[in-house]
Protein backbone atom coordinates (compact mmCIF):
# COMPACT_ATOMS: atom_id res chain seq x y z
CA UNK A 1 0.00 0.00 0.00
CA UNK A 2 0.75 3.84 -0.68
CA UNK A 3 1.49 5.93 1.92
CA UNK A 4 0.38 9.75 2.29
CA UNK A 5 1.82 12.39 4.30
CA UNK A 6 -0.28 12.79 6.99
CA UNK A 7 -2.57 15.82 7.42
CA UNK A 8 -1.97 18.90 8.94
CA UNK A 9 1.58 18.81 9.08
CA UNK A 10 3.19 22.49 8.60
CA UNK A 11 5.79 23.98 6.72
CA UNK A 12 9.14 24.95 9.02
CA UNK A 13 7.39 28.57 9.16
CA UNK A 14 4.38 27.22 11.08
CA UNK A 15 1.95 28.02 8.11
CA UNK A 16 0.28 27.06 5.02
CA UNK A 17 0.88 30.48 3.50
CA UNK A 18 1.97 31.26 0.60
CA UNK A 19 6.12 30.45 1.06
CA UNK A 20 8.85 29.94 -1.47
CA UNK A 21 11.67 28.21 0.56
CA UNK A 22 13.18 25.93 -1.39
CA UNK A 23 13.29 22.41 0.22
CA UNK A 24 16.09 20.03 0.97
CA UNK A 25 18.00 19.60 -2.12
CA UNK A 26 16.14 22.35 -4.27
CA UNK A 27 15.00 19.32 -6.51
CA UNK A 28 16.90 21.05 -9.62
CA UNK A 29 14.61 24.13 -8.63
CA UNK A 30 11.64 22.88 -9.83
CA UNK A 31 8.96 25.16 -8.30
CA UNK A 32 5.32 24.03 -8.04
CA UNK A 33 2.13 25.87 -6.91
CA UNK A 34 -0.29 23.86 -4.65
CA UNK A 35 -3.91 25.51 -5.38
CA UNK A 36 -6.82 24.19 -3.33
CA UNK A 37 -9.65 26.04 -1.05
CA UNK A 38 -8.92 23.44 1.72
CA UNK A 39 -5.88 23.93 4.07
CA UNK A 40 -5.57 20.40 4.51
CA UNK A 41 -4.93 19.62 1.29
CA UNK A 42 -2.56 22.65 0.97
CA UNK A 43 -0.64 21.37 3.97
CA UNK A 44 -0.43 18.00 3.14
CA UNK A 45 1.00 18.61 -0.48
CA UNK A 46 3.03 21.39 0.83
CA UNK A 47 4.75 19.37 3.19
CA UNK A 48 5.42 16.14 1.04
CA UNK A 49 7.07 18.24 -2.40
CA UNK A 50 9.43 20.28 0.19
CA UNK A 51 10.41 17.05 1.75
CA UNK A 52 11.18 15.71 -1.26
CA UNK A 53 12.92 18.97 -2.26
CA UNK A 54 10.54 21.55 -4.31
CA UNK A 55 9.91 25.05 -4.07
CA UNK A 56 6.07 25.35 -3.57
CA UNK A 57 3.86 28.37 -4.15
CA UNK A 58 0.35 27.74 -2.36
CA UNK A 59 -2.72 29.70 -3.36
CA UNK A 60 -6.33 29.25 -1.50
CA UNK A 61 -8.02 29.83 -4.85
CA UNK A 62 -8.33 30.76 -8.65
CA UNK A 63 -8.11 34.48 -8.50
CA UNK A 64 -5.37 34.40 -5.55
CA UNK A 65 -3.58 31.74 -7.72
CA UNK A 66 -3.82 33.88 -10.98
CA UNK A 67 -1.22 36.91 -9.77
CA UNK A 68 0.70 34.56 -7.90
CA UNK A 69 1.54 32.17 -11.58
CA UNK A 70 2.45 35.28 -13.11
CA UNK A 71 4.94 36.86 -10.54
CA UNK A 72 6.41 33.31 -9.73
CA UNK A 73 5.94 31.56 -12.73
CA UNK A 74 5.92 27.72 -11.86
CA UNK A 75 7.66 24.74 -13.38
CA UNK A 76 4.22 22.39 -12.38
CA UNK A 77 0.72 23.50 -10.78
CA UNK A 78 -1.18 21.47 -8.78
CA UNK A 79 -5.50 22.56 -9.56
CA UNK A 80 -8.32 21.68 -7.07
CA UNK A 81 -11.44 21.14 -9.40
CA UNK A 82 -13.82 22.68 -6.43
CA UNK A 83 -13.15 25.78 -4.95
CA UNK A 84 -15.23 29.16 -4.50
CA UNK A 85 -15.05 32.21 -7.03
CA UNK A 86 -13.43 30.58 -9.58
CA UNK A 87 -13.13 27.11 -9.86
CA UNK A 88 -10.51 24.99 -11.06
CA UNK A 89 -11.62 24.57 -14.65
CA UNK A 90 -11.83 28.29 -15.14
CA UNK A 91 -8.76 28.59 -13.97
CA UNK A 92 -6.80 26.10 -15.62
CA UNK A 93 -8.74 27.71 -18.95
CA UNK A 94 -7.37 31.47 -17.92
CA UNK A 95 -3.70 29.92 -17.83
CA UNK A 96 -3.49 27.68 -20.62
CA UNK A 97 -5.04 30.51 -22.80
CA UNK A 98 -2.05 32.78 -21.38
CA UNK A 99 0.99 32.62 -24.13
CA UNK A 100 3.66 32.23 -21.74
CA UNK A 101 1.77 29.59 -18.95
CA UNK A 102 0.38 27.89 -22.48
CA UNK A 103 3.26 24.80 -21.92
CA UNK A 104 3.07 24.79 -17.71
CA UNK A 105 1.50 21.92 -16.99
CA UNK A 106 -1.02 22.18 -15.37
CA UNK A 107 -2.44 18.84 -13.13
CA UNK A 108 -6.18 18.53 -11.97
CA UNK A 109 -7.17 17.31 -8.20
CA UNK A 110 -10.49 16.56 -7.58
CA UNK A 111 -12.28 13.79 -5.23
CA UNK A 112 -14.60 13.11 -8.73
CA UNK A 113 -12.96 9.86 -10.36
CA UNK A 114 -15.60 10.57 -13.35
CA UNK A 115 -15.31 9.84 -17.00
CA UNK A 116 -16.64 13.51 -17.29
CA UNK A 117 -14.79 15.32 -14.93
CA UNK A 118 -11.62 13.96 -16.30
CA UNK A 119 -12.89 14.86 -20.19
CA UNK A 120 -13.61 18.49 -18.93
CA UNK A 121 -10.57 18.56 -17.16
CA UNK A 122 -8.83 18.11 -20.46
CA UNK A 123 -11.04 20.59 -22.26
CA UNK A 124 -9.38 23.41 -20.69
CA UNK A 125 -6.04 22.22 -21.18
CA UNK A 126 -5.14 20.06 -18.20
CA UNK A 127 -1.99 17.52 -18.79
CA UNK A 128 -3.16 15.36 -15.86
CA UNK A 129 -6.20 14.40 -12.74
CA UNK A 130 -4.85 12.80 -9.92
CA UNK A 131 -8.13 11.69 -7.63
CA UNK A 132 -7.99 12.57 -4.04
CA UNK A 133 -7.05 11.80 -1.62
CA UNK A 134 -3.53 11.46 -3.37
CA UNK A 135 -0.57 9.48 -1.96
CA UNK A 136 3.15 10.49 -1.97
CA UNK A 137 3.90 8.43 -5.02
CA UNK A 138 0.94 9.58 -7.25
CA UNK A 139 2.50 13.07 -6.58
CA UNK A 140 6.18 12.74 -7.29
CA UNK A 141 5.05 10.30 -10.53
CA UNK A 142 3.15 12.70 -11.98
CA UNK A 143 5.64 15.53 -11.32
CA UNK A 144 8.47 13.52 -12.92
CA UNK A 145 6.37 12.53 -16.11
CA UNK A 146 5.51 16.25 -16.68
CA UNK A 147 9.06 18.18 -15.53
CA UNK A 148 10.59 15.60 -17.48
CA UNK A 149 8.68 15.43 -20.50
CA UNK A 150 9.15 19.79 -20.41
CA UNK A 151 12.96 19.33 -20.52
Amino acid sequence: MQSSVPAGEVNETGSDEAATTPGADGAKGITIMVIDDSKTIRRTAETLLRKEGYEVIVATDGFEALSMVADNKPDLIFLDVMMPRLDGYQTCALIKHHRVFRHTPVVMLSSKDGLFDRARGRVVGSDNYITKPFTRDELLAVINQLCNKAD
